[in-house]
């Protein structure tokens, strides 16, 4: 199991960390030559103490630096046969993930002052090498996933392999089947009214010629995008809530939608740019004043709704579908997916107080009673939930769990045929180990 553990940290594994050794301040030593590429001593530190903090039971692996090495090895070979097949990557994409890195990175300092202290490099710097880590990354799996996207294999192998393995495989933990139906409280009428007033005020303005942009910087009651003259970027179609959504994309480059109303308040949206399934958009919120809630209103029409599914009257997936504010799971009639596609989630995975209700749930096709949720951060809201199946915890076999067996077989021979090319490759690239650590 370990070297199924390490191969598989292996593709995760930082090409050149941006904790590298170029920012400790004793003298450094170099341990690997790969091509072009050296691996440091302080690479490997920052990388072994990284590994250890997020694999405490590592600390116990008297093997854990030596296989570390191998994989950074591995990595830099990788990394030069991506540049010799002169590999390309999304450059946007990449300076997303940069920017997003560098933030939970920045969140760990008090001051960049400190943040720079203990890497030793300003800023810029900083952030450069924080690019450029990624971008190896991202070639090195690109050339990982084209070599092995189309790896398959066959029953014989399937079972071949669970013959060998099954002594060692995991059992499988318990798992539902749930679907959900999320509602926010609603608003009172004198909160409603007061937001309407507010935004046909501004609307009033806007028709008389003001600047879209600047009564955003002075009524909107979005706090994120306010400042920006109302501006929300690009957004991927599906990010958005429905109603937002719908009206934003029926309007033409410069169009100013009419008052629109979604959960948070009333909206004038303006459409800036579309591209394929994006827009870029920006609006003026009049947001509902979220301390005039009626929350009675809400328990009881989903008290109703319950009442309807469990008397024929209609299905679960319908009244999701039709009344959920979850954009994602509504229009999968509130089912809700693993982040593997799967409709079946591990139990234990679950938020606590989740755990508890559908632990309440008795019957399939049961359905919660209505639920007030508080998340940490975010507005509270209250929810049903309905069990659609659930699977006992069991050892793993051919009969019950095939397609986990073949996955699990998939990934065996991927790294059997990741192993034998990186051997290959060592043929074609110069390795030298400088030092035994």
């Amino acid at each position: 199991m370990k070297k199924i553990f390490f191969a598989l940290f292996s593709a995760a594994t930082i090409v050149t960390s941006c904790f590298n050794g170029s920012y400790a301040q004793s003298p450094d030593g170099i341990v690997a030559v790969v091509g072009r590429e050296i691996i440091l001593k302080s690479d490997v530190d920052e990388q072994e103490l990284m590994f250890k903090m997020q694999y405490p039971e590592a600390k116990r692996d008297p093997q854990v630096r030596k296989r570390l090495v191998e994989n950074m090895i591995d990595q830099k070979i990788l990394l030069t046969k991506a540049k010799i097949d002169s590999v390309s990557v999304d450059e946007k994409a990449i300076d997303e993930m940069a920017t997003a890195k560098y933030n939970t990175l920045r969140a760990g300092f008090p001051s960049v002052g400190d943040m720079e202290l203990r890497f030793s490099r300003p800023l810029n710097r900083l952030k450069q090498d924080i690019r450029e880590d990624i971008r190896n990354q991202q070639m090195v799996e690109s050339i990982r996933r084209k070599r092995f996207r189309d790896v398959t294999v066959t029953n014989e192998e399937v079972m071949d392999f669970y013959a060998r393995q099954k002594d060692l495989l995991q059992p499988v933990p318990e798992e539902v089947s749930v679907s959900q139906l999320i509602k926010y409280p609603d608003f009172s009428l004198s909160a409603r009214n007061e937001a309407l007033e507010k935004i046909n005020a501004v609307q009033a303005k806007l028709k008389a010629g003001a600047d879209f942009a600047s009564l955003a910087r002075e009524y909107s009651d979005d706090p994120g995008s306010n400042s920006l003259g109302g501006d929300l970027g690009f957004v991927q179609k599906g990010e958005l809530v429905s109603s937002f959504e719908a009206a934003a994309y029926a309007l033409k480059p410069g169009q100013v939608s009419d008052v629109v109303e979604s959960r948070f308040g009333y909206h004038l949206i303006q459409l800036l740019e579309k591209e394929g399934t994006s827009i870029h958009v920006r609006h003026i919120l009049a947001i509902f004043d979220r301390s005039r809630t009626d929350e009675s209103k809400t328990v009881e029409l989903l008290r109703s709704l319950r009442a309807d599914v469990l008397a024929g009257k209609t299905t679960f997936a319908a009244i999701a579908e039709k009344y959920s504010d979850d954009p994602v799971s509504s229009k999968m009639g509130g089912a809700i997916k693993a982040a593997s596609g799967s409709q079946f989630i591990e139990l234990s995975s679950l938020r606590p107080e989740l755990q508890k209700i559908i632990g309440q749930i008795h019957t399939i096709g049961g359905i919660s009673q209505p639920e007030k949720i508080v998340p940490a951060k975010s507005e509270p809201f209250f929810a049903l939930f309905q069990l659609n199946a659930r699977e006992a915890a069991h050892r793993m076999t051919p009969e019950r769990d095939y397609t986990r067996i073949e996955e699990l077989a998939t990934d065996s021979k991927r790294q059997e045929m990741f192993k034998a090319w990186i051997d290959s490759l060592k043929k074609e690239v110069m390795v030298q180990v400088m030092s035994d650590i």
